[in-house]
């Protein structure tokens, strides 16, 4: 039976704003996504029944339908199904070293992988374009897991521009094992708090994204002036986020008063990550706030910012 091992990279967000309402009951965005080299591993491989066996090895991720990566192989049968019916089903081993449920899109690269996976095992010859267009029916960060690297996205995040590859920064990203917040949660509620501030009409939002793309950040990007990226970060969650959840504040507080270049929640968190100019600085800071925030529930990785999506291993 073929075979193929993949690597599936985190994201985190350098930007996130929210702009307004769509049509479609989601929100309008404009964000910078960045992988890291920190990534999930996924072996998939045909089997000889038509059906979907997912493994993972970490307890708190689901193995059924309630999973993206299952959610993926479904996908791919229900588009094709007569190459379906001809290869067969999938088995899914999934290895987790992302963190899970913690605003880094470990579920969505794991997705991603699965899509890239069964395109190879059935020689579908699909392009990343084509890829992209049905990770977008999984959720609004697939289509970015499948290409990695710097990216612009907006819309609902499922519309993507190429920048300028950042390679040359390390990352410590932090997390609290017992701490989750609940995407859906942090929308609403910058919705409720925050609605008078939204831009309704199409020519408001274009304009908006415009801006974007002419902004300090991105410019910065376009340098890869390093200082300059830490400087620009922004996340409009941190709005609602923060405040509620006092632990990642007090982390985010923590990692800012660090010989850093920034510091940020991603995504809707809670994991709160520091842009450093070295792995040593990286190191330094992650030792320092470790020390001040004794907390065995606050786990740390140390990571590199990665120009890459997902990565075949392997193949048999």
């Amino acid at each position: 039976m073929q075979s193929y091992s993949l690597l599936a990279p985190a994201k985190i967000n350098l930007l996130l704003e929210i702009i307004g309402d769509r049509p479609d009951g989601f929100h309008e965005l404009v964000m910078v996504l960045q992988s890291v080299e920190l990534a999930d591993r996924i072996d998939i491989q045909a089997s000889d029944t038509q059906e979907i066996y997912l493994k993972c090895d970490h307890p708190e991720v689901p193995e059924d339908e309630t999973n993206l990566a299952y959610r993926a192989a479904k996908l791919m049968f229900d588009t094709f199904p007569e190459v379906h019916a001809n290869y067969g089903g999938v088995t899914i081993k999934i290895k987790k070293n992302i963190p899970v449920a913690a605003g880094l899109a470990g579920g969505s690269g794991n997705a991603a992988a699965v899509l890239v996976g069964i395109n190879l095992i059935w020689k579908l010859g699909l392009t990343q374009p084509e890829l992209q267009d049905l990770a977008a029916k999984l959720g609004s960060d697939i289509p970015f897991c499948v290409s990695g690297g710097t990216a612009i996205a907006t819309g609902r995040g499922e519309k993507l521009a190429s920048l300028k590859n950042l390679t040359d920064m390390w990352v410590v990203l932090a997390k609290y094992d017992n701490i989750s917040v609940s995407t859906p949660w942090a929308y609403q509620t910058y919705r409720q708090e925050y609605n008078d501030s939204y831009i309704s009409d199409a020519e408001g939002v274009k304009s908006r994204t415009a801006k974007v793309h002419s902004s300090p950040l991105l410019k910065a990007i376009a340098h890869k002036d390093s200082a300059e990226i830490g400087k620009q970060i922004y996340n409009d969650l941190e709005k609602v986020v923060l405040p509620q959840y006092p632990q990642v504040a007090a982390l985010k507080a923590a990692f800012a008063a660090q010989d850093i270049l920034g510091t940020m929640m991603s995504g809707s968190g809670p994991t709160v990550f520091a842009l450093c100019e070295s792995e040593s600085k990286a190191i330094a800071s992650e030792q320092q706030v470790r020390s001040q925030i004794r907390d065995p529930h606050l786990k740390f990785w140390i990571t590199k910012l990665s120009s890459k999506g997902i990565q075949v291993l392997s193949s048999n």
